[in-house]
């Protein structure tokens, strides 16, 4: 249950300007509270309490934004398509960020690897991060983010433009593969998720 320190007043502005419905507290103590997806942030005087199956759905909107960090990911099938999972790890100078992973239903393996991307960079925007460096152990997928490779698959290269116009939004970012071992985190929570469908 993350506890964000902050202007109360800026977190709740931020919120709002994301789309985000804040209602009023529901005690005394509770300045405001907002819900979205699987998470609920509940505001004190000095800082917001985020609850929920999910907090990064609205820890990344709640923090101020700005800096630099790693973003891992990893998409992981059970057959080719099979039931599918992703994993993705947003890791800044003092550790991990935000962490998540879950199962997206019937895939390929590049479908999962594009969805585990997508959501990783989403999430690292939504935490208003300026720059990223983003890793993941898929050559075939980071070659064809990069421009270097091609694909005649018409849904990986709708994946491809859909990450194109992610990674545009950060001031500066880098996008390598590394190998599964640099990976295993992201990697872990992926195969988790499926291991506990």
């Amino acid at each position: 249950m993350p506890t964000v320190e902050c202007d109360v007043a800026a977190a709740r502005e931020r919120l709002e300007d994301a789309g985000v419905e804040v209602e009023s507290g529901n005690t005394d103590h509770e300045r405001w509270r907002a819900s979205r997806g699987d998470a609920t942030a509940v505001a004190y005087d000095d800082k917001v309490v985020i609850q929920g199956a999910n907090p990064a759905d609205l820890e990344g909107i709640v923090r101020e934004g700005g800096g630099r960090a790693h973003v891992y990911f990893d998409g992981a099938c059970r057959g080719n398509p099979g039931a599918s999972a992703v994993g993705w790890v947003i890791v800044g100078g003092d550790g991990i960020v935000a962490e998540g992973g879950h199962t997206i239903g019937r895939a390929t393996n590049n479908q999962a690897e594009y969805e585990a991307l997508i959501e990783g960079v989403s999430v690292a925007r939504d935490y208003g991060l300026d720059e990223i460096d983003v890793r993941g152990d898929s050559e075939l997928i980071v070659k064809q983010v990069r421009g270097e490779w091609d694909t005649n698959d018409p849904e990986l290269r709708e994946y491809r433009v859909t990450v194109r116009e992610l990674l545009t939004g950060f001031d500066e970012w880098s996008l390598e593969h590394v190998p599964r071992e640099i990976n295993d985190r992201a990697d872990e929570l992926a195969n988790e998720a499926l291991d506990e469908a």
